[in-house]
């Protein structure tokens, strides 16, 4: 994936000292930065165009502190998110984070893209674990901000500014997180629909019910057709409901949530089976890298954020321009993550910036795209949407974080 980026050269610095050294030697000679980490998302944002030099952060991945009765961990930022949780299962804890392709995907980079998974809806997001960063800006200056203690208000907030920045503000070099005690089970209750009313109406009925979802997902098309029961007629799509808890809790929430949908007239709904909760959880957490037995190029993946009332109308429209399409929705989140089948250049005009983009726009949301084989046709307003005050703003931060503009230049949203 490295291949994918304009790089003469790439540099490895294995401590934080010898990244600050090498971000100030780029800056002093104008040469654009590429942090990378696991290179699992370099296809997310702007192609990159400046020639400039790759930053491999893998080799910063020492274990800090971990002071475990605290529920709190600092490493440096080139860990994987599967070594971070097997540290972290030795005391019994977890980083609630799914992110695909784990054994690659640095904590960096997943700070860098605020990426999240099914449990957001239950758990949160990357923001909410991220209590102390250190970084390096355009300039060279190493700066951080928050600690190693969980209510810590001292100075600015950088570690929300930093996440989902996407690598250009600062190379993230050592992050502090809060931990969670790692649930003794987990589970998946589904019931399919034919109707996208009656799936709107299942999610409403979520909202009263007197169990605690971790997710709360709908998926639809042909990437879930190998893991899910077949159904004749054909569902139109499936409700999945994750629960996590100790197994009294979770064995309760089942028996309920059977309860309250047979009382709402669902006449059929199942638990997932421990192995297929298993493939379930995985697919939910790698779908939207393609992870699925027929995974092909996708021709373009897209992310939305909305308001979660406004989901299943989103996926209703995205059907209508592709219905092979496959699609997931943390439904509880508001977020809908599409891997069109087809999806021709000549579309990302009509369909991408004239369709999509406003429907998500009119939600109270954005969407941006995740990946796409249509390179030439993505502009700024096809992989951003359009611009938003926000958005000025942050042209302002930028500029003084890296006034020359060499972090990742040209591939976020200024």
């Amino acid at each position: 994936m490295i291949d994918a980026l304009p790089i003469s050269e790439t540099l490895s610095p294995t401590t934080q000292d010898e990244l600050v050294v090498a971000v100030a030697e780029a800056c002093r000679t104008r040469t654009a930065i590429y942090p990378v980490g696991g290179g699992t998302s370099l296809d997310y944002g702007l192609p990159a165009k400046a020639p400039g030099l790759a930053l491999s952060l893998a080799g910063l991945k020492r274990v800090i502190d971990f002071p475990a009765r605290d529920l709190t961990v600092t490493v440096e930022a080139g860990i994987t998110l599967a070594e971070l949780d097997a540290l972290l299962a030795t005391e019994g804890q977890w980083l609630p984070i799914e992110v695909p392709q784990a054994g690659r995907a640095t904590l960096g980079g997943v700070v860098a893209t605020a990426w999240c998974g099914p449990r957001r809806y239950g758990w949160g997001q990357v923001r909410d674990y991220v209590i102390g960063i250190s970084a390096v800006d355009g300039r060279g200056l190493p700066f951080k901000g928050g600690g190693r203690v969980v209510k810590n208000v001292a100075g600015y907030d950088f570690c929300k500014l930093l996440t989902g920045s996407l690598g250009t503000l600062g190379v993230i070099a050592q992050i502090t997180l809060r931990t969670k005690p790692r649930p003794a089970q987990s589970a998946i209750v589904a019931c399919r629909f034919h109707d996208w009313a009656v799936a709107e109406k299942r999610l409403a009925d979520l909202v009263a019910s007197a169990i605690r979802p971790a997710a709360i997902e709908i998926v639809t098309g042909p990437a879930w057709n190998d893991l899910l029961p077949p159904t004749t007629p054909a569902a139109a799509g499936w409700l999945l409901v994750g629960l996590d808890g100790s197994d009294e809790q979770v064995s309760w929430m089942i028996d309920q949530l059977h309860a309250e949908w047979r009382a709402a007239g669902v006449t059929k709904s199942e638990t997932i089976e421990p192995a297929g909760a298993a493939a379930l959880w995985s697919r939910l957490t790698e779908f939207s890298a393609g992870a699925d037995p027929a995974s092909t190029p996708c021709p373009l993946a897209v992310k939305a954020s909305l308001r979660p009332s406004a989901v299943v109308e989103f996926v209703r429209l995205v059907l209508e321009i592709d219905p092979a399409a496959s699609v997931q929705a943390h439904a509880g989140s508001g977020v809908v993550v599409v891997r069109f089948a087809d999806f021709p250049a000549a579309a990302v005009s009509r369909g991408l910036i004239g369709r999509l983009q406003p429907a998500a726009a009119a939600s109270g949301g954005r969407l941006v795209v995740l990946s796409s084989t249509h390179t030439s046709e993505l502009t700024r307003q096809a992989v951003w949407g359009g611009v938003t005050a926000a958005d000025t703003w942050m042209r302002k931060v930028k500029t003084q974080f890296d006034p020359e503009n060499l972090l990742n230049p040209g591939r976020f949203v200024y």
